[in-house]
């Protein structure tokens, strides 16, 4: 039987999502976690890995068991054996045709920025500190040439290897919570690093050192070398994937939470 889960976890400890035999990793803290419950080795698959440091508020994954489980065993039985930091939030049977990765339809990520002239003492772990002041306004109209599907070179990774470098990307937005500078950005799929090298690339253009179309340039030039630098993975939450409704997973992640997030962002 497959069985899909809903995991939130904070990175801060972690060297990142995939398993690693020479450090700590939330794919190994859960399926240690899992195969406990279900008494046998299991593995899980994600929705999409995430770095060292960078958090998620339900990553989803799917693994197999045919053991006699029920879903708050799996549930209660898993989260009694996890650190502190990573949490499952739900499990349920789901059709033999899901897949955590390939039947995702979008991943949504947000970046949080403590914009203030003192940095942080509570909750660090979750923020980037920038001291100089931001303009959301620029930010915000700087980052709508990146709507649509192009190719996202510029904001890609030396060391990704997906094999094409072009995304679509549905809804973002820059906006301002009193003393935060929040980044949402939905998109079909995402590069190795790009949501951090888009957030690099953004923070200049809001201090007033770069031009509102900086970044419709560096798309359209596609070189990394020219771009802001990676910023920082703390700030980093991926947010969640959407699927299709016909799965029946919970609603922050299935039916109409694609156009409704899309819209907010677009708002």
């Amino acid at each position: 039987m497959r069985y899909a889960a809903g995991i939130e976890y904070d990175g801060s400890a972690f060297l990142g999502w995939q398993r690693l035999s020479h450090g700590a990793s939330v794919q190994g803290a859960v399926e240690s976690a899992l195969s406990y419950v279900a008494d046998e080795a299991l593995e899980v698959i994600c929705a999409g890995r995430t770095d060292a440091g960078v958090h998620a508020r339900c990553q989803v994954v799917h693994f197999d068991s045919d053991r006699p489980r029920g879903d708050r065993a799996w549930l209660m039985g898993a989260n009694s054996r996890l650190p502190s930091a990573v949490c499952l939030r739900w499990v349920q049977p789901v059709a033999d045709d899901f897949h955590a990765r390939y039947a995702a339809t979008a991943r949504r990520y947000c970046y949080t920025i403590l914009n203030r002239p003192v940095r942080p003492a509570i909750g660090r772990a979750c923020l980037t500190w920038e001291r100089q002041p931001l303009d959301v306004a620029r930010m915000h109209a700087a980052a709508q040439a990146l709507l649509g599907e192009h190719d996202f070179s510029a904001f890609r990774t030396a060391a990704c290897q997906a094999r094409s470098p072009n995304r679509r990307v549905d809804a973002v937005r820059v906006r301002r919570a009193d003393e935060q500078v929040v980044v949402d950005i939905q998109a079909n799929a995402f590069l190795h690093h790009m949501v951090r090298n888009i957030v690099g690339s953004l923070l200049p253009v809001g201090r007033g050192e770069r031009p509102v179309e900086w970044l419709a340039a560096l798309l359209a030039g596609r070189d990394r070398a020219v771009a802001g630098p990676t910023a920082p993975p703390s700030g980093l939450l991926f947010v969640g994937p959407l699927y299709p409704s016909r799965f029946g997973l919970p609603a922050e992640v299935t039916g109409g939470a694609a156009e409704a997030a899309a819209e907010d962002m677009a708002e």
